[in-house]
C-alpha cells in the first residue's frame, strides 16, 4: 500500500484471529469480493498470540493484496483487545469488524458500512443481527440466556450483541470506556453516548475449519462483572453542559 493509498482509505476491516490459518485465504477472498469497487478500503488482521501457521499464512497472502495488514499480539489477550488494536491501528474513519473463523460473511459488510457512512453522524454502531444460527443447540441456549439478562438490565434494545459483524465510526469506538468483553458491550456504551444503532439481519454460516478460539466459561464470570460495571456507567451518566465562551 502506498502512501497515497494509505491518506485515502475510507474504511477499515478489523479481523480478529487466533489459531485460524485454514480460515485466513478464503476469508480474506470474500472481503475483498465484497468490498471491492465500493471502498478503498484496508483490511486489518489482529493475529492474537496464534501458535499455529496464521502468521505465515498471513505474511504470505500480504504479497498478493497491497491492502493487507498484519498486526502481532505477542501472547493471547483475548477478543476485546484484538479488536481495540486493529480500531486504533485502522486508518479509516469507518471501521467495520467480523470474526475471523469465517461464521460471518463479508456479504454483509457494504450494508453495515452504509448504515453508518449515510446514517448523518447520528449512526455510532451498525450492528448485526443472526438469523439462522449454525452454533450447537447448547451455544444458542447460552447467547439466549446471557442475551435476555443483558436486555432486561441495560435495556439496550438489542437481541445479539455476540454477532462479530459490526460498524461504527472509529473516533465513536476510541471514546469508549476500554476493558476486557467491550465489543460485548457496544450497544448499551454508544447509547449511553447519545448515539443511534442501526440493525441489519446477517445469515449466519458454519465457520470454515477448526473450532473455536474463544469460549464461554473462560468469560462467564468476568461477564458478569462487566454487566455490573456497564449499569453502573449508564447510571452515573449526567448530560454534558453547555459551555459558552465569555470574552
Amino acid at each position: 500500500m502506498t502512501p497515497a493509498d494509505r491518506d485515502a482509505v475510507a474504511v477499515s476491516i478489523v479481523v480478529p484471529v487466533r489459531n485460524e490459518a485454514e480460515n485466513v485465504a478464503p476469508l480474506i477472498a470474500e472481503i475483498i469480493g465484497a468490498l471491492d469497487g465500493r471502498w478503498n478500503y484496508e483490511i486489518i488482521y489482529v493475529n492474537d498470540g496464534s501458535t499455529d501457521a496464521t502468521a505465515e499464512r498471513l505474511t504470505d497472502l500480504m504479497k498478493r493484496h497491497r491492502q493487507l495488514r498484519q498486526l502481532q499480539h505477542t501472547a493471547s489477550s483475548g477478543q476485546s483487545a484484538a479488536v481495540r488494536s486493529g480500531v486504533r491501528a485502522a486508518r479509516g474513519a469507518i471501521v467495520a469488524t467480523l470474526d475471523g473463523d469465517g461464521q460471518n460473511n463479508p456479504v454483509f459488510l457494504p450494508d453495515l458500512i452504509a448504515a453508518v457512512e449515510n446514517g448523518g453522524g447520528r449512526i455510532g454502531l451498525a450492528a448485526g443481527q443472526r438469523v439462522g444460527r449454525k452454533d450447537t443447540g447448547f451455544k444458542k441456549l447460552q447467547s439466549r440466556i446471557a442475551n435476555g439478562v443483558r436486555k432486561a438490565i441495560l435495556k439496550d434494545g438489542t437481541r445479539d450483541t455476540g454477532c462479530g459483524l459490526k460498524a461504527f465510526p472509529r473516533e465513536v469506538f476510541l471514546s469508549m470506556p476500554y476493558f476486557d468483553g467491550l465489543h460485548r458491550f457496544l450497544p448499551a456504551l454508544v447509547r449511553r453516548e447519545g448515539f443511534e444503532i442501526a440493525y441489519v439481519d446477517v445469515i449466519d454460516r458454519p465457520r470454515h475449519s477448526g473450532v473455536s478460539n474463544y469460549g464461554f466459561f473462560d468469560r462467564l464470570w468476568i461477564g458478569i462483572m462487566d454487566l455490573a460495571g456497564v449499569w453502573w456507567l449508564i447510571r452515573r451518566k449526567k448530560p454534558t453542559p453547555v459551555a459558552t465562551e465569555v470574552s
